[in-house]
């Protein structure tokens, strides 16, 4: 590996988060906070529980940020093969869009990310946080990353208030409490922050839409003529679809179907 690789935004973003998590765990285990009181007590269950599920969101950014979010296949395929694909999967009415930046034909929903310089099937958005985009594959493990991770900020909130003490001359504050509170306002920044992104994923979830089709919908060919989402089947099938993989047809034969309920005339 060059040595200029481990300068790459992917690695030094991906260095800080995991940096500032222990950093705040740390702090959090120093000062005299309840976890420090449960850990010196000998109560050792509520502590490990804390580190776990820091470790277990720490793992998840990673699977979340490493992981192909799902690329459209940029290898050349035999013309017998894309004919048998298209014809199976794509109504004829539905022609595939070749993307301008890396020429491969676009499925329904996909899009072409600049950052990562690769078209992404159901493309939700590209997350600086992660340097990584998020989309048909990685979706799922983002929205539970999200989760996660919003308890485990709550829970350190919880944690440095416990620890902050309010009585005392503000010299003597400063010194004793002055990186507790400095780590209070930073997790109730980022509480405040996964909190919301958690609610407009769980809404994107469960009407079978994108942040992407969410946000430019008047600019996307597939939604801008249309008055309600083609591809939301119900919220059961919607979550099913997306937490476990269940089928529900291609994106293509979905927004066909609605297209064909649309254009029948009415009885």
């Amino acid at each position: 590996m060059a040595p200029w690789a481990l300068l790459s935004p992917g690695v030094l973003v991906r260095t800080g988060h995991t940096v500032l998590t222990w950093g705040i765990t740390l702090v959090l285990f120093l000062h005299d906070t309840e976890l420090r009181q449960w850990e010196e007590q000998g109560e050792l269950l509520l502590p490990l529980t804390f580190l776990l599920l820091v470790l277990g969101s720490l793992l998840l950014y990673f699977a979340v940020s490493l992981m192909d979010p799902g690329y459209v296949n940029v290898q050349p395929q035999p013309q017998e093969e894309l004919k048998e694909e298209q014809t199976a999967m794509v109504p004829p009415a539905i022609p595939l869009r070749r993307c301008r930046y890396c020429l491969v034909l676009q499925p329904l929903r996909a899009r072409h990310c600049r950052e990562c310089r690769r078209c992404v099937r159901r493309y939700d958005h590209h997350c600086p946080w992660m340097e990584n985009c998020v989309g048909e594959r990685n979706h799922p493990l983002f929205v539970v990353y999200l989760a996660l991770q919003l308890v485990v900020l709550l829970w350190g909130l919880y944690l440095a208030w416990s620890g902050l003490r309010f009585f005392q001359p503000w010299g003597l504050w400063l010194r004793s409490s002055g990186l507790l509170f400095a780590t209070f306002l930073l997790l109730s920044f980022f509480s405040l922050v996964a909190s919301l992104l958690l609610a407009l994923h769980l809404y994107l979830v469960a009407s079978n839409t994108t942040t992407w089709e969410f946000i430019s919908s008047h600019r996307i060919a597939y939604l801008r003529q249309r008055p309600s989402n083609p591809f939301d089947r119900g919220l059961t099938r919607n979550l099913a679809h997306f937490f476990c993989g269940w089928p529900s047809g291609s994106w293509e034969t979905l927004w066909a179907e609605e297209e064909e309920e649309g254009s029948s005339p009415a009885v």
